[in-house]
């Protein structure tokens, strides 16, 4: 079904149905593939992603497992090596600190580390962000993390058509690939096309066409942008939005044209601002032919230099919201190089 017929049948998914139905789609077509993870199982999982797939595909290919990141992520490489295809989902995306060997030394290296002979198809799921009440350790945004490791993929899809399209291509890629879900974008819906599809891993999208300024964001910060934007074309102030969607391997012509299209550009995200991935995207720009297009210095919106905070109102505080990309923008708009 085509995006326009499918727009007109108005078939709406929540992200994580289109997640669910990503995953149902590829167990079904390849006995290959599985998940695995805690209490995702008949609890269906602690965002309740993977639903009823259990009653579906039953327990051998979704299986419940240990508090055990490391002895899990470990499983998930073995069986990757050996020819399956795992889904290892993590509760979230925080626990992955406890799984690092398996994923950096392991999962990354392998390929490189025996000359190209065997691959590593495995997806790891991760549940990230905060506006969860979540606290310090389990609120956290590690893409950049990963994203700092050779030999892995990191995704960050934004919308629920991204977020199935995205899945299904990862599970085709030969190599890992780690996707951040944002908690927050769960519930949010829009349209899915039924079917099989993917979205390319590596290829940014620009969601909003603009002449005045260029915004780099991803995750549910591409959400808060576009609300920026909209209320700051009310002030004639005319920007442009890049879905990044692939953190790693990241779409230098995309960025770098819409920088050298609107001469400004601020990087939004949600992880901590030092050593992120805004920094990544500035350096980009930096060491590009768009750097002669800059009309005013680049600026990072990232989270501050503190863990995620229990109270409501300080969580809100320590990450890019709204009136503080409108903030960003309107100062740099009135500056001059």
């Amino acid at each position: 079904m085509s995006e326009l017929a499918n727009a007109a049948a108005g078939r709406e998914l929540s992200y994580a149905q289109a997640i669910q139905e990503a995953i149902a789609i590829a167990m079904e077509e390849d006995s290959r593939v599985f998940i695995m993870g805690e209490d995702i199982g008949v609890y269906g999982g602690a965002f309740q992603v993977t639903g009823d797939l259990v009653h579906r595909f039953g327990a051998e290919r979704v299986i419940d497992t240990p508090i055990a990141e490391l002895g899990g992520a470990g499983v998930a490489v073995g069986a990757a090596l050996t020819g399956m295809k795992p889904i290892y989902e993590f509760q979230f995306s925080d626990f992955a600190t406890l799984a690092m060997e398996q994923i950096v030394n392991q999962a990354a290296k392998l390929r490189f580390m025996l000359g190209g002979n065997v691959s590593v198809p495995l997806v790891m799921r991760f549940p990230a962000g905060s506006g969860t009440g979540a606290a310090a350790q389990h609120s956290q945004s590690l893409e950049a993390w990963l994203g700092h490791v050779p030999g892995l993929k990191v995704l960050q899809p934004s919308t629920p058509h991204d977020a199935k399209g995205m899945l299904l291509a990862a599970i085709d890629d030969p190599d890992p690939v780690m996707i951040f879900e944002h908690k927050i974008l769960y519930k949010m819906k829009g349209l899915v096309p039924e079917g099989r599809y993917t979205v390319p891993i590596g290829k940014a999208a620009v969601v909003r066409e603009g002449r005045d300024l260029t915004i780099v964001a991803s995750a549910i910060m591409v959400h808060k942008a576009l609300t920026a934007a909209e209320e700051l074309a009310r002030d004639g102030i005319d920007v442009e939005v890049v879905d990044l969607r692939t953190i790693r391997p990241m779409d230098r012509e995309t960025i770098i044209a819409s920088v050298m299209k609107t001469g400004r550009l601020v990087c939004v995200y949600e992880g901590v601002k030092t050593l992120g991935v805004g920094a990544e995207i500035a350096a980009m720009i930096a060491e590009s032919e768009a750097f002669d297009y800059l009309d005013a210095p680049i600026v990072r919106l990232g989270g501050a230099e503190s863990p995620i905070p229990y109270n409501p109102e300080l969580e809100k505080a320590v990450v890019p919201q709204v009136p503080d990309i409108l903030a960003a923008v309107r100062s740099l708009h009135k500056r001059e190089r």
